[in-house]
């Protein structure tokens, strides 16, 4: 069931918001809460009923093994066993389901000739099971509450979270399970919430879904071997590159979105990164719970930039390589992964040896035009079509078919860099406060709860569900 569809829209939604609502009134809070788990595990089962067992059975070990690693009376060695035993259940979990066909088909290049099983990837199991094992460290080191089954349940299994993110910290979330808002504030927190959720909409059905209509044809020329010219190229990876940005930017506008109608904030995850001046910048802005995941639970302990250039180059590489193929089983996430940390040495390796600072608008300019570069491998379906569209941009020829699609292209383009964000427009009042919101400037445009905003919320939502006929998943459900 996907935010973007009607069975979610007409359905689930507003049923599940209804008895939430009605509960929360006349049994209490604790029935609410059940209400929300049992119709988030109802969401996750819509796509494939027995994957239910895999969540389910991830919840039912890891909840009682973070409580034994938070209790004092075990000794040091017994807890550090079983903070072991968790991370690798939960990892071999994930590489069975994502990387065993990889695996085999690398070994059958070398001649192996293994069969290759037909294994269905169980969605978010990439998310769920990072924000697992964010849980067992925590309690390893002490700094959880404890909480009942509920509420770590919840935490889990909250539908607007569980797909694709963002991937949450217990300390974020579950102390708003146990408070609840009073009625003014848990009413504007709705309706910012639904606002939310109708820009994420759009973004996502009118924008990125248009961008995809033009950049898949391109990519999938480029798989066998259709010569390509300049142009060509150029449009397939700026077109990806615009479908990617609002296809990820309507789900988390449409994540926080939903959060909010249920009196919950989630943190921010996605802050206009085609805007930064530098690729650290992006890093910050672009999947920031990723980011910080990959920051506190790898790079760190890998040793960060505690130890010298060469240790923080190298612990650079490894957290991008493997967060790389944490996108996909398939190598050109690996490479993907790999040019981003060649792009922060680079980064870091100027800010330590060079005061100077290049003018922001050729910054954004130069940090744009890399990730458009190295998003080409991350679409691509081989190392070959990569190469392929590459070399295509990196030729020669204009012929180009205008078409009338590329006209709302280019206006999202010019609006991507010069309108005001999401939560910006929201004043930072719905998504939980992130270290890169206190760096921008207040902004003219504000959301208010008026009729001019309802009129525009309108508009939004009745363009975007007449396209609903055309259903494309967000790209980020395939990690």
């Amino acid at each position: 069931m996907l935010f973007s569809s009607w069975p979610f829209i007409a359905g689930f939604l507003p049923v599940t918001w209804a008895v939430f609502q009605l509960l929360q009134r006349g049994a209490g809070r604790t029935a609410a809460l059940w209400w929300l788990v049992v119709a988030s595990l109802f969401f996750y089962g819509w796509f494939k009923p027995v994957y239910l067992l895999i969540l389910l059975a991830s919840l039912l070990l890891n909840y009682p093994l973070g409580m034994a690693l938070a209790q004092k009376p075990w000794c040091a060695g017994h807890r550090r066993g079983f903070l072991v035993l968790g991370i690798a259940a939960n990892l071999a979990a994930l590489f069975y389901y994502k990387y065993t066909g990889l695996f085999l088909r690398t070994l059958n290049a070398a001649g192996a000739g293994l069969t290759v099983p037909d294994i269905i990837l169980p969605l978010g199991i990439s998310f769920f099971t990072f924000q697992k094992i964010a849980w067992l460290v925590d309690s390893f080191k002490r700094k959880t509450s404890q909480p009942d089954f509920l509420h770590y349940a919840l935490f889990i299994t909250f539908f607007p979270q569980l797909i694709a993110g963002p991937i949450v910290h217990h300390s974020e979330v579950i102390p708003q399970f146990t408070h609840k808002l009073e009625r003014d504030p848990a009413r504007r927190l709705m309706a910012m919430g639904l606002t939310v959720f109708i820009i994420g909409l759009f973004k996502k059905v009118i924008i990125a879904d248009s961008a995809g209509d033009i950049a898949d044809p391109i990519f999938n020329a480029a798989s066998t071997g259709v010569a390509l010219n300049m142009a060509q190229g150029w449009l397939g990876a700026l077109s990806y590159s615009l479908q990617i940005y609002f296809d990820f930017s309507g789900y988390s506008d449409m994540a926080i979105g939903l959060a909010g109608l249920f009196g919950i904030r989630l943190p921010l995850n996605f802050f206009a990164p085609y805007k930064s001046a530098d690729i650290i910048t992006f890093w910050r802005r672009w999947h920031m719970t990723l980011s910080r995941f990959l920051r506190d639970y790898l790079y760190i302990p890998l040793g960060g930039n505690r130890y010298g250039d060469a240790r923080r180059y190298a612990a650079l590489l490894v957290t991008m390589l493997l967060g790389g193929l944490w996108h996909g089983a398939n190598w050109t996430f690996l490479v993907w992964g790999g040019i981003h940390a060649l792009y922060l040495m680079i980064n870091h390796g100027w800010r330590r040896l060079s005061p100077a600072r290049l003018p922001k608008p050729l910054a954004v300019v130069i940090t744009f035009a890399s990730t458009v570069a190295a998003w080409v491998l991350f679409r691509a379906d081989s190392l070959d079509t990569g190469l392929h569209m590459l070399s295509a941009m990196a030729g020669g020829g204009l012929a180009l078919a205008w078409e009338p699609k590329l006209y709302l292209l280019t206006a999202a383009f010019i609006g991507m860099f010069i309108l005001p964000t999401t939560h910006e427009l929201m004043q930072k009042n719905l998504a939980l406060d992130a270290p890169v919101m206190a760096e921008t400037k207040p902004v003219k445009l504000v959301w208010q709860p008026s009729i001019t905003w309802a009129l525009g919320c309108a508009v939004m939502a009745a363009a975007s569900l007449l396209m609903l006929t055309r259903v494309h998943e967000f790209i980020y459900f395939r990690f």
